[in-house]
């Protein structure tokens, strides 16, 4: 991950929208100067986002796109800042409820994220929509992503379940390959492959290809190839699913979207009429 040293800054009050985010650039790029890890610094700002309870504040989601000097690596990394237009800085903290000011924010799940691909339940055109970021080998997924699936089900004019694949490869490097395989199946007209992915047993930390598939499909009652994981339709729709992830930050799992919002809570769904 890259750091910054310095994560305040002052800022002109009366600059322009436009001239306020090139000024946030310019100063991220800028801290980078002296950092003899970085051979060059792209910034840009992608979104931004209000604070919820703190008006004076917007969030910014910066994507930092870097070069290394020691291998030539490409490292791509988003981080949120913030800025009330005078004052940039990277952390900032609510003392009435002691939380980090990124708790106060929600990026919009944008409308072109309901994919059709995506789709596990319900009607497109249900009252609500929710957006499952997901890991089938988490052990907080087990348990909550099957039974929150279950109960909106029940109810397909008012949800529509959206669910993306997001293996935490690091920590459970199985999933990778259990999830292709779902995306595989699926793509031959399997139904309720994601809620059948929960019950495979493997050992999150497997790394034998043959071992993973012979487990899934020994589940799911299938044949899924190990070729069919590399096809360019299952490829295209993992690939679409990290992208989606990428851009809303998702950065563990399970994380869940209401209606276009982050639900920390995760009980959103219980709680509409």
């Amino acid at each position: 991950m890259l750091k910054l040293l310095a994560t305040i800054a002052l800022i002109s009050s009366f600059v322009s929208a436009q001239d306020l985010e090139q000024k946030i650039e310019t100063f991220i790029e800028n801290s980078f100067d002296n950092n003899p890890n970085v051979k060059s610094m792209n910034v840009k700002i992608l979104s931004k986002n209000s604070v919820e309870g703190h008006e004076k504040w917007s969030a910014y989601v910066v994507e930092l796109d870097a070069i290394l000097k020691k291998d030539g690596r490409q490292v791509v990394q988003k981080m949120l800042w913030f800025s009330d237009g005078e004052i940039l800085t990277k952390e900032l903290f609510d003392i009435q409820s002691a939380k980090a000011m990124s708790d106060f924010v929600s990026i919009p799940f944008k409308d072109e994220y309901y994919k059709r691909e995506n789709l596990i339940s319900g009607n497109p055109n249900a009252k609500y929509k929710v957006a499952i970021f997901s890991d089938p080998l988490c052990p907080f997924c087990k348990s909550y992503v099957p039974e929150a699936i279950n109960f909106m089900k029940k109810e397909p004019n008012k949800y529509a379940v959206y669910y993306y694949h997001f293996p935490l490869e690091t920590l459970h490097p199985a999933a990778v390959e259990l999830v292709k395989a779902a995306i595989a199946l699926e793509l031959k007209g399997r139904k309720n492959v994601v809620l059948d992915l929960y019950k495979v047993k493997v050992d999150p930390k497997e790394r034998s290809h043959e071992k993973i598939l012979a487990e899934f499909n020994k589940t799911m009652k299938s044949n899924i190839k190990p070729f069919e994981l590399l096809s360019k339709e299952v490829t295209a729709h993992f690939k679409s699913d990290l992208e989606i992830a990428d851009k809303m930050m998702v950065n563990g799992t399970p994380m869940v979207f209401f209606d276009g919002k982050l639900d920390k809570t995760k009980m959103k769904y219980k709680e509409a009429k």
